[in-house]
């Protein structure tokens, strides 16, 4: 052990990170099921129950699928980079389509109940999260699964792409609070400050999301936890930039 490299020992524990995260995540998007399905009336494409499709599909797509999304960087560690970006990609459009979904949902019901649109901080916010999260999607496909761009531009935008992933990230669970406090004062707001189990469940929620998204930050940032890098990709990574850019390259 003592001769163990700390970035080895330190690899030990990122299986352990990573399935806290996907505990944390399948919890949310269960408890926000239940809440919607128990305490809310359940689930359908009409009448009040519409509304309730809305905040399912956000927590599972916009949360936990985009966490995920960010995580497979770290947690397929050995696959060949062209693999691991275009499940990133994938990922993201799943997520991107559950999003879709819910937005909808809550615009038809706002249309059918005659309630306004975008007059709240959440619609504000979960909206320009949303477009935010559409603009990133469509510039990573751009620069990086159908590269268009030079690898000097590509280089330039990585660190934007990671930032700007890891910010929407915090966006999205951001979002989901102020949506969660909008319903409980929307739906129980006389018995809410009494410590209704219906209160006490979707505070727990929001505390489950914050969670979430540490626990994905955490794993994204660390250093030790980072993909170690390709020699084989490295080499290609070399010949492009000598094709595209008309570099010479030092080595074979």
């Amino acid at each position: 052990m003592d001769g163990m490299p700390l970035s080895m020992g330190s690899l030990r524990t990122l299986p352990w990170y990573v399935a806290g995260s996907q505990v944390l995540g399948v919890a949310c998007v269960v408890i926000t099921g239940v809440w919607m399905g128990h305490y809310r009336g359940g689930y359908a494409w009409d009448g009040s129950a519409q509304f309730n499709v809305h905040p399912l599909c956000m927590v599972l797509g916009l949360v936990f699928l985009y966490g995920d999304a960010v995580l497979v960087y770290r947690v397929f560690r050995n696959e060949t980079k062209r693999s691991v970006k275009i499940l990133h990609a994938l990922l993201h459009m799943i997520a991107l389509v559950i999003s879709i979904v819910g937005l909808v949902a809550v615009f038809d019901f706002h249309s059918s109940a005659k309630i306004s649109h975008m007059y709240s901080l959440h619609s504000w916010c979960g909206m320009l999260t949303f477009v935010l999260f559409i603009l990133q999607w469509l510039l990573g496909l751009g620069f990086f699964l159908f590269p268009w761009a030079s690898a000097q531009l590509r280089s330039w935008y990585l660190p934007l792409h990671v930032f700007f992933g890891l910010l929407l990230l915090v966006m999205s669970v951001g979002s989901c609070l102020l949506g969660i406090t909008e319903k409980l004062l929307f739906s129980i707001k006389e018995t809410y400050p009494r410590f209704t189990s219906e209160g006490v469940l979707a505070n727990t929620l929001g505390l489950l999301l914050v969670c979430f998204g540490v626990v994905v930050g955490y794993v994204v940032t660390r250093e030790d936890f980072r993909r170690p890098p390709n020699p084989e990709e490295e080499a290609l990574s070399v010949h492009f930039k000598t094709l595209s850019e008309g570099e010479i390259p030092s080595s074979p």
